[in-house]
């Protein structure tokens, strides 16, 4: 194959810096011989998506990543009934007769990487944010058993201020993830407004933040003895399931 007949997959956002996807993908295709690049395309509107299509001879699959994990839906020609249900979508798929697929690996990735970590004193969970990825963050905790409640800057009905995080609500709510983009390299020093003195060895912290390995949020954690686990896993395995999907 010369290089304009290989398969093409790619990571559409804004903005896109540091890319795992790219990284994760263009060793895999390196290692196991697949004919195959991937490529990021940072994409202010999630409409831009038809445009790549459109440009992108060969294209089989994308992942999706903040900020069009909710804006790209109605663009697309039909979702997996997970997707459908989670009502996000990371993963698109270019089917053999053009139209686009969309898919959600997060959940999958989630639920795997989480579920090890799990404890009896695990029963109910605090979603810090409201975006796309937290979707997919609240239907796996549902599918695992757990209750779980928005946290958000700007709640809405049914969801919980930070101010709100007083000491009832945090001794009953013993795990806790992030799916805010706070404490997110550049940002290292920065982490969620919580009352991290209430923390014990019973919380479990979860950050779907892998840069920087250990954020603020798990730190200030880890001093209140605290289990913790960043999100570096949690897009392995969402990878792979990708790959998968695409395969299909």
């Amino acid at each position: 194959m010369s290089e304009k007949e290989k398969d093409v997959y790619g990571l559409i956002g804004y903005p896109l810096g540091h890319s795992f996807s790219r990284r994760f993908f263009t060793e895999k295709f390196l290692h196991e011989g697949i004919c195959a690049e991937y490529r990021n395309f940072e994409i202010p509107e999630a409409s831009q998506l038809l445009d790549i299509v459109r440009e992108t001879p060969n294209l089989k699959g994308l992942n999706c990543t903040i900020p069009h994990k909710q804006a790209i839906i109605p663009f697309l020609d039909d979702l997996s009934d997970e997707a459908r249900k989670i009502g996000a979508v990371n993963v698109v798929k270019v089917m053999p007769d053009g139209r686009l697929k969309g898919y959600n690996a997060d959940i999958t990735g989630f639920m795997e990487s989480i579920r090890p970590l799990l404890k009896p004193c695990h029963r109910k969970a605090l979603v810090l944010g409201t975006g796309g990825a937290s979707k997919a963050v609240c239907a796996g905790l549902t599918t695992l058993g757990l209750k779980w409640t928005y946290v958000s800057r700007t709640p809405k009905e049914g969801q919980l201020a930070y101010a709100d995080l007083t000491a009832d609500v945090m001794t009953q709510h013993t795990v806790i993830v992030n799916c805010s983009p706070v404490g997110m390299y550049p940002h290292v020093d920065e982490a969620p407004a919580l009352p991290y003195d209430l923390l014990t060895a019973d919380h479990l912290l979860y950050d779907l933040i892998y840069n920087p390995e250990t954020t603020q949020f798990m730190r200030l954690g880890l001093l209140q003895g605290a289990t913790v686990k960043n999100g570096l896993e949690m897009l392995h395995l969402q990878a792979l399931a990708s790959w998968n999907f695409w395969q299909e």
